[in-house]
């Protein structure tokens, strides 16, 4: 009988999604198959020190319960130190939401540590957190992106600098923090007067701040697995219990999720060829799930954004999404460990070849 595979699972981080990241990390250890897989889980506190051995998932969710007093099972150790820990694994399946975790910081990490990951690489993550960036990428690709603004926290003093970039957009509008997920940061502004507010609970998550118009249009989203042949999954559409999407409607099951969305074909397929396009422009490895607006009266659809480490918690739209696919949760985690492996042997073929850049 053949060994076990190696794979350490990473969760929790330093971002403000990291309740988030123990909901969907704990969907993840139960997913992957015992007979496959020697599961290792490894946790990431709020203050970005390493939980090793014990059960860190239970450490973690005690430390948060006792308002971040200091975990009381697992060894908390330091970055330098974790480098042995995780150089013990076979691959990595990094299931960190947000900065330091989603952002290329961890998987710049793993590439020096010479570990295969689950996920997209440093280019990949990095361009994909970052909303504006993405931005710019899918239309440097010749996808279809609403219109939106940057703003920097520095430049928030200046009204009449804030004016004059806004001044195109039309209200609704939506502000959100870069380089943040899970709705997190984010405030839905129906008026000027509510402006300044939502500008300043953005700048508290990040310096770089985007404002987008809002379209009042049908929100779908898709997932793609693969590497550099990705394929895409049917298509999803959320139903929002709230005035939009926002942290809450996401993780309290209250939303509806309608798989497969009821679309035209001609829709269906744009949206799927459309998040394929996406993952390829950004670089992106292994999973992501494309985020789109459907304006159903104009026939238009446009890409809001790409999430390389998407949720995977149990209302979570990826792994429904891949399941009226056809695959199980299982197959799919034991599919994403195999294209990790994959890609890394594709970028590291050893002596005598060539390495990938």
């Amino acid at each position: 009988m053949s060994r076990r595979i190696r794979v350490g699972v990473i969760f929790g981080g330093q971002s403000a999604e990291h309740d988030v990241s123990l909901q969907s990390a704990r969907f993840v250890l139960d997913s992957l198959d015992p007979g496959r897989f020697e599961v290792v889980p490894i946790g990431i506190t709020r203050q970005g020190r390493f939980l090793v051995g014990g059960d860190p998932m239970r450490a973690l969710a005690g430390a948060d319960q006792a308002q971040g007093l200091a975990p009381a099972q697992g060894q908390e150790i330091e970055l330098t130190e974790a480098t042995g820990e995780i150089g013990r694994l076979d691959v990595v399946f990094p299931v960190l939401h947000g900065p330091r975790g989603e952002d290329g910081t961890l998987q710049g990490f793993l590439e020096l540590a010479g570990l295969p990951y689950v996920g997209a690489g440093v280019l990949g993550s990095a361009v994909s957190m970052d909303k504006a960036v993405m931005k710019m990428v899918f239309l440097q690709a010749g996808l279809p992106v609403g219109p939106y603004r940057l703003l920097l926290r520095s430049e928030l003093g200046d009204d009449r600098l804030v004016e004059e970039r806004l001044r195109d957009l039309g209200y609704p509008l939506f502000v959100k923090p870069c380089n943040l997920g899970s709705s997190v940061g984010i405030t839905r502004v129906a008026d000027p007067g509510e402006l300044h507010a939502a500008l300043q609970a953005a700048a508290h998550y990040d310096r770089r701040i985007i404002v987008e118009q809002g379209i009042p249009a049908r929100e779908l989203e898709c997932g793609v697995v693969g590497n550099d042949q990705p394929e895409a999954s049917v298509v999803g559409e959320i139903v929002s219990s709230g005035v939009f999407y926002d942290f809450a409607a996401k993780y309290d099951g209250s939303s509806g999720l309608k798989i497969p969305a009821d679309l035209p074909a001609e829709i269906s397929e744009r949206v799927r060829a459309y998040a394929v396009r996406a993952f390829k422009a950004v670089d992106a490895a292994g999973l992501a799930r494309v985020d789109f607006f459907y304006d159903e009266a104009g026939g238009a659809v446009y890409i809001n954004e790409i999430n390389t480490i998407p949720g995977f918690t149990a209302y979570s739209m990826f792994p429904l999404l891949w399941q009226a696919t056809g695959l199980s949760a299982r197959e799919l985690c034991g599919r994403l460990v195999d294209l990790a492996l994959q890609r890394h042997a594709e970028r590291n073929p050893g002596p005598g070849g060539e390495s990938a850049s």
